[in-house]
């Protein structure tokens, strides 16, 4: 029975793969099946080595290295075609964009999978039943992540390293590591346990599957110690080190076209949702496309309504849409406002989302009646690099939506930054696995960063994370209401800047490999 599997082309090739790929989603948010992927990569690692060797008998007549890139093609397209097939959500509020769903349902897994497709391509050859080839088959594989998360306009989703978001104590060497580093070290781990299968000594197996679980254990008890250390120091915080923030999660129904009163409507409710005190100094957090369809300059009319809600002590963030004074094309922007509805900051959002927010080769698309998804004008306007909002001692690193997935917005921003404030509309994914997952980088970025984060979302989950990323206060998707802290002001001795160690790491792992692949030769 078995051998009849083995023989199996179409098993081998493309069902075994696809199921792998598919299955890898179980290991992320809200699942947090963190230990699938100790069987998963290892019988992924496993049916490379087997594709290989077969090349010898059964698959030398065909063309074996099409074989090599059609397992690795097919893992990525079952890992996101199960893994973002929640994209397609946000092409039902438009009945014009209906039509596209089945391609990007398909064409989008497929333009990914692209990418493993090529890595085992090339290491494929040089993969078998030895320590070094883990070595070899953890960087590329994590390298390949770097890439597709670089290329482009980049797209770091579901990362491996994703999988252990729900344990803090293992993400605290995020601060020094960085997410890709952690990531292949990640990758490393997950596929250890293949060595069961190597014809090596029992003891030998033994040994490496023990350092392996000494590994996690001793980032368990630094991640443990450091959590702990911190609940020390920001108990010795004073008032002046903190700030007091609300944030509303209004759980709007995400509508095109509303008229201006429907928009007033929206306003009230905000406003009895964040539940001002005029005798409080607070900052109240609201999430993106709030306004949708409307810039700043149109709200403007509610400016009454504003100052005889709010005080002078208070500041309100959100998400609106800007124009630009000169083209008169706009931004997807979050602004910092006082109680007269002035502007105080400004941020507009430098990563887009393709199709989303602006339209790839707009000039040529356009003219088959494509338009981005989001309602309202052409395409937005990309921001440029801007620096941090400066309100008394807050040093504030904001991020709308997407941009949370991108560590290095967090890498590049300034050394000075105690909380990073990210909105986001999440309604567009509605009740499927997007928000949690969208939810999960937000950790990331706190950890990476050593700061506080704030997320106001609306359909989505909106949270007040620590700087160790554990969660504070949160809202459930769908959930109402609003959240609030005296949010502790981190002034960290060190924050994660660049991916010098994910690269020292892949260098050395390159090294372990051609040493053994040089010693093997020459017994020969």
């Amino acid at each position: 029975m078995i051998n009849k599997i083995l023989d199996n082309r179409f098993i081998i090739i493309y069902a075994l793969p696809f199921c792998l790929g598919a299955l890898t989603v179980f290991s992320f948010q809200p699942f947090n099946l963190s230990f699938i992927n100790f069987i998963l990569l290892p019988l992924f690692f496993s049916l490379v080595v087997f594709v290989t060797k077969r090349t010898k008998n059964v698959y030398r007549k065909r063309p074996y290295k099409k074989n090599l890139f059609l397992i690795g093609f097919i893992f990525g397209f079952g890992f996101y075609l199960s893994g973002i097939y929640w994209i397609t959500y946000s092409l039902t509020f438009d009945e014009s964009f209906k039509i596209l769903i089945p391609f990007a349902l398909i064409l989008i897994p497929m333009f990914l999978g692209l990418f493993m497709g090529l890595t085992i391509l090339i290491i494929g050859p040089f993969i078998n039943n030895n320590i070094p080839s883990i070595f070899l088959f953890s960087s590329s594989y994590a390298f390949s992540d770097y890439i597709r998360g670089k290329a482009l306009t980049g797209f770091p989703w579901n990362l491996t390293g994703y999988s252990w978001s729900w344990f803090t104590e293992v993400l605290q060497i995020l601060n020094y590591f960085g997410l890709y580093a952690f990531n292949l070290i990640a990758i490393t781990i997950f596929t250890i346990p293949v060595i069961i299968f190597f014809r090596i000594k029992l003891s030998s197996k033994v040994i490496v599957l023990s350092l392996t679980f000494i590994l996690i254990f001793l980032t368990y008890l630094y991640g443990s110690f450091s959590i702990n250390k911190n609940k020390g120091l920001t108990n010795y915080l004073t008032q002046d080190d903190k700030v007091y923030i609300k944030v509303i999660s209004p759980n709007f129904k995400l509508d095109y076209n509303l008229p201006i009163k429907e928009i007033e409507n929206k306003l009230k409710k905000l406003i009895r949702y964040s539940d001002p005190d005029k005798s409080l100094n607070t900052i109240f957090i609201w999430p993106e496309g709030i306004f949708t369809g409307y810039d700043f300059e149109e709200i403007s009319i509610f400016k009454k309504i504003i100052k005889d809600n709010f005080g002078k002590s208070h500041l309100l963030l959100f998400g609106v849409n800007s124009k630009h004074q000169n083209t008169g094309q706009y931004y997807n922007s979050l602004i910092v406002v006082n109680n007269e509805l002035e502007i105080l900051h400004k941020y507009e959002k430098r990563k887009l989302v393709p199709f989303g927010e602006f339209l790839p080769f707009e000039k040529l698309l356009s003219k088959t009646g494509m338009k981005k998804i989001t309602q309202g004008y052409g395409s937005f306007l990309k921001g440029q690099q801007q620096d941090n909002f400066l309100i008394d001692n807050l040093n504030i690193l904001p991020l709308i939506c997407y941009e949370i997935i991108f560590p290095e917005l967090t890498q590049k921003s300034e050394n000075e930054t105690n909380l990073i404030i990210n909105i986001s509309e999440d309604g567009w994914f509605g009740n499927s696995i997007g928000p949690h997952q969208h939810f999960a980088k937000a950790i990331f970025r706190a950890v990476e960063n050593d700061t506080y984060l704030i997320r106001s979302t609306n359909q989505g989950i909106s949270a007040i994370i620590s700087n160790k990323g554990e969660i504070v206060k949160k809202l459930n998707a769908y959930e109402t209401g609003n959240i609030e802290l005296d949010v502790p002001l981190i002034k960290s001795e060190y924050k994660n800047k660049n991916d010098l160690i994910f690269f020292i790491l892949l260098f050395t792992y390159l090294i372990i490999f051609l040493i053994f692949k040089y010693k093997t030769n020459a017994k020969k």
